[in-house]
């Protein structure tokens, strides 16, 4: 889940992502994981001790709460000197929501009907904060650009395309859904993605996760590198439907590598579950041993079953 793509079309303020674990994605990235639907509230000292594993300063992770409490991420409570948090309920339900989505990602789908989707839209160029944020909303749903008002998707809902045009107020658009016709010369709707940039993207996905798989099958990784891992090969894997919307089959080159890729995450996530839910216990059981027993990670397989 790009949560920060995920939370603009639910008007959740996620922190974007950023290269190094920045504090206030990574508390929401394992309260997801890890904390996902649990009502009880963890300490802040967890929680901080816990970014440590990633390189975060504890000035840095207790700034991080505080701000993604402003921000309605997290809610919060004091017993005594103690502060506890949770997410709020809102952000686990968004959080839930694209976590399924990114699992679901590369997944055999269907037979494709041919037809494409279509959001026909005119901006002016003074309203620069309208066009970003409708491209982010139609991205996220899986149109790219064909042209600069008109975007195109061959597996988006025409009604959440609809009703993001409505929510923003457009005042020039259409929502339709049609065939391309095979014509010499005219430019094919799937020219709004780099086939090439996208096989690039997979190919080098593959190359720096290899070498962590085979360390995986061996049983070379212990419990805090599991953790930091696990977290890293979501945060990558996440980006990818924000670039390729599960295009079909019938659109893809040959030997297109998104299967591979996909069964690379699938093992090396799955894998390392058991050993980053353990090392996620063992500091939260530093400060409240109670509730280390209801941490829990979750395997694609059980988040799939919730769709």
């Amino acid at each position: 889940m790009n949560d920060r793509e995920s939370s603009e079309a639910e008007g959740v303020d996620f922190p974007r992502f950023q290269v190094g674990a920045p504090p206030q994605h990574l508390i929401t990235t394992l309260l997801g994981d890890y904390w996902i639907g649990r009502p009880e509230q963890l300490p802040s000292a967890a929680l901080v001790r816990l970014t440590e594993e990633f390189g975060v300063s504890a000035v840095a992770a207790r700034a991080a709460l505080s701000r993604l409490t402003r921000r309605d991420l997290l809610e919060s409570s004091k017993i005594g000197r103690r502060t506890y948090y949770r997410l709020t309920d809102r952000a686990a339900a968004v959080l839930l929501e694209g976590r399924q989505r990114i699992m679901s990602f590369g997944l055999e789908q269907g037979a494709w009907d041919g037809r494409w989707v279509m959001a026909a839209f005119s901006i002016s160029e003074e309203q620069r904060d309208l066009r970003h944020a409708l491209r982010a909303r139609l991205r996220w749903l899986g149109f790219a650009p064909l042209y600069d008002g008109l975007w195109v998707s061959p597996t988006a809902n025409a009604d959440s395309a609809a009703a993001v045009l409505t929510e923003l107020e457009i005042p020039m658009a259409t929502i339709f859904r049609a065939e391309a016709l095979d014509l010499a010369g005219m430019r094919a709707p799937q020219e709004a993605w780099d086939f090439d940039e996208l096989r690039r993207t997979y190919e080098g996905f593959v190359a720096q996760y290899a070498p962590l798989l085979e360390r995986v099958r061996r049983g070379a990784v212990g419990a805090s590198e599991a953790l930091v891992a696990r977290t890293g090969i979501m945060d990558t894997w996440r980006t990818f439907p924000n670039h390729d919307p599960d295009l079909p089959t019938e659109l893809l080159p040959a030997d297109w590598p998104r299967a591979a890729a996909r069964d690379l995450f699938v093992e090396i996530y799955d894998t390392l579950g058991p050993l980053a839910e353990f090392r996620v216990k063992q500091i939260v059981a530093e400060f409240q041993p109670e509730l280390a027993e209801l941490v829990a990670h979750h395997r694609t397989s059980s988040i799939l079953a919730l769709t």
